[in-house]
C-alpha cells in the first residue's frame, strides 16, 4: 500500500492549516446538551408543598469547565390569591444557585453559568432542580394544598 509523505513545505502546511481553521469557523461551536428529566408526569413539573422537592434531575460526568443553565418558573393563583415560592439548583447535594418565584402569577426566567471545576474528578454528579411554595393559598388548587410553583428548564449546556 502506498504511503503518503507529509509535506515539509511551510507554505503548503500553512495553506492546509488555514483551510482547517476556515472549516471550523463555518461549522461553529458545538455544545453538549445535558439531559434533565422530570420527576413527575405533568406537562410542566410543579410542586405545591412548602418543603423543597426535586422536579428535574440528571446525572453527568463533569468533563467541561461549566454548565450554562436556563430555567422558567411560574407561580399559581387560587381563588384570587397569587402563590410565590423559592427554587434552588443542587450539584452533588450542595446548593449552588437559588432564587425566588414572585407571587405575581407571571412567567419568570433565570439563567446562569455554573462552575464545574470543583466536580471534575467525580464520575457521577447529580444535578437537581427544586422548588417549594412560600406564600399564597394553603387550600384549594389542583391537589387541595394551595397554589403550585411550576418549573421547566429552557436549556442546560455543557461549555
Amino acid at each position: 500500500m502506498a504511503q503518503r509523505v507529509p509535506s515539509t513545505d511551510l507554505l503548503s502546511r500553512l495553506a492546509a492549516l488555514e483551510e482547517q481553521v476556515a472549516t471550523l469557523r463555518r461549522t461553529g461551536w458545538e455544545r453538549d446538551e445535558l439531559p434533565l428529566w422530570p420527576t413527575s408526569y405533568t406537562a410542566m413539573a410543579f410542586n405545591d408543598g412548602t418543603v423543597f422537592s426535586t422536579l428535574w434531575e440528571g446525572v453527568m460526568s463533569p468533563r467541561t469547565a461549566s454548565l450554562s443553565l436556563g430555567l422558567t418558573f411560574v407561580g399559581d393563583q387560587v381563588t384570587g390569591t397569587n402563590t410565590g415560592g423559592a427554587w434552588q439548583v443542587l450539584l452533588g447535594g450542595a446548593v449552588v444557585w437559588s432564587g425566588t418565584v414572585l407571587p405575581t402569577y407571571t412567567v419568570q426566567y433565570a439563567n446562569t453559568v455554573l462552575d464545574l471545576l470543583p466536580y471534575r474528578g467525580q464520575s457521577e454528579l447529580l444535578v437537581e432542580i427544586q422548588t417549594r411554595r412560600t406564600s399564597g393559598a394553603s387550600t384549594g388548587g389542583r391537589n387541595g394544598n394551595g397554589g403550585s410553583i411550576g418549573l421547566s428548564p429552557r436549556f442546560a449546556r455543557l461549555l
